[in-house]
């Protein structure tokens, strides 16, 4: 492990091209829990008799709105959650100038606390929110401070998330730049994913690179195609090869 750890390290300081892909892996440290894991969101059907994956659909929302804003609220949202070191380190290496973008599957904007500005969101997040009506976007103290579903205080519109649902489509251009950055990148940094959420997993085919270092506390099917695997805390692993 050490002499893994010293590589990546030796890596991240030769290089100023470095791209990172991230899942919740990434914020579980930050007491955020994860989606696929034994205990994680979606492991068992909710309290209101659907499994999360129907309640947070596109069809579901239209249906049963009232549901689907009672789950989310209570579910997904974690505004007083802090980035932990791995957000910080990546946010001190797009600093420097070494880490040209964050690609993450996460909603969470923990990336952004800490300070990361070039952060490619391929689900959305919770932190943007706007009317399906009108198209006013509102923050999220505005849908959190009341229960229930959430109106436009413009139009009456429903007031959304602005996260890709199951059933929906990926934000195009977001995942053109997140092409352009991993297939252009030295080296790719993927951590704290199970890579089995499809399209986004598969951004990494387009890696072009030697460099692949996968850092996750279980196996996933790319590790056949990885230069270097790490199953470590990722929070740890950073600590040990940024200094920050």
């Amino acid at each position: 492990m050490e002499e893994k750890l010293a590589l990546l390290k030796k890596w991240i300081q030769e290089s100023d091209n470095i791209v990172f892909f991230g899942g919740a892996g990434v914020s579980t440290e930050s007491g955020l829990p994860d989606f696929r894991s034994e205990n994680g969101i979606f492991s068992a059907i909710s309290e209101y008799g659907f499994r999360p994956e129907t309640i947070l659909s596109h069809s579901f929302f239209q249906q049963n709105p009232e549901v689907f804003f009672k789950y989310y609220k209570k579910t997904l949202l974690y505004p007083d959650a802090n980035p932990n070191d791995c957000h910080k380190a990546l946010a001190k290496l797009e600093a420097e100038g070494k880490l040209k973008a964050v690609v993450t599957q996460n909603i969470d904007d923990l990336h952004q606390k800490a300070g990361s500005k070039n952060v490619l969101e391929l689900h959305g997040t919770l932190y943007r929110n706007y009317c399906v009506k009108c198209g006013q976007e509102f923050p999220l103290d505005y849908v959190t401070k009341e229960e229930g579903i959430t109106r436009c205080n413009i139009c009456g519109g429903v007031v959304r998330p602005d996260v890709v649902l199951y059933e929906e489509s990926l934000n195009g251009e977001t995942i053109q730049k997140a092409v352009e950055f991993i297939t252009n990148a030295d080296v790719l940094i993927v951590g704290g994913t199970s890579l089995n959420v499809y399209p986004a997993a598969g951004l990494i085919n387009y890696y072009r690179g030697k460099k692949m270092v996968l850092i996750n506390k279980t196996t996933t099917p790319y590790d056949n195609k990885a230069a270097l695997i790490i199953a470590k805390s990722i929070g740890e692993v950073f600590r040990e090869t940024v200094d920050f």
